[in-house]
């Protein structure tokens, strides 16, 4: 993975990273969220993926249904955001579509994917504290803005 800042105004930070093949894609971007202490960000991104595994949330299980994409597809998008967990560590909430060879598509909640060759990330950072909170009612965590700080 590679990362550089390319823009910086009172707080806000633009990072652009590059996750090279081979590399777990929210893993990875979970670390460097982590090891950066972004606290509020959104991102987007492109790339592709050897393979993958995007969720549909079935709100009356309140647990995923993993949807295995297992070729080679493109990220043609991926949007997410930011925000400080209940462990007090920034976790990640990221959407997919993916397109496959035959132009049909497989979307959903980013859990896994396996990058080949490349992802280009836009990572938009805020001088903020988002908060993710887990809602027992719904079996996820949401952002709760009464938690949030900016």
């Amino acid at each position: 993975m590679k990362s550089k800042i390319v823009a910086a105004e009172q707080g806000a930070q633009i990072h652009v990273v590059v996750l090279e093949s081979g590399e777990e894609a929210f893993a990875a971007l979970t670390r460097f969220v982590r090891d950066k202490e972004i606290s509020a960000a959104s991102l987007t991104a492109i790339g592709a993926f050897e393979r993958a595994t995007v969720g549909w949330f079935d709100i009356a299980s309140k647990s995923y249904r993993k949807i295995e994409v297992g070729e080679q597809c493109e990220v043609l998008s991926a949007i997410g955001d930011v925000a400080v967990g209940d462990d007090g560590k920034p976790t990640l909430h990221v959407h997919a579509v993916l397109g496959l060879s035959d132009g049909s598509t497989r979307g959903g909640h980013l859990l896994a994917g396996t990058v080949r060759p490349t992802l280009e990330v836009v990572l938009t950072e805020v001088p903020a504290m988002l908060r993710r909170k887990k809602r027992a009612d719904l079996g996820i965590a949401l952002i709760d803005l009464e938690g949030a700080r900016g």
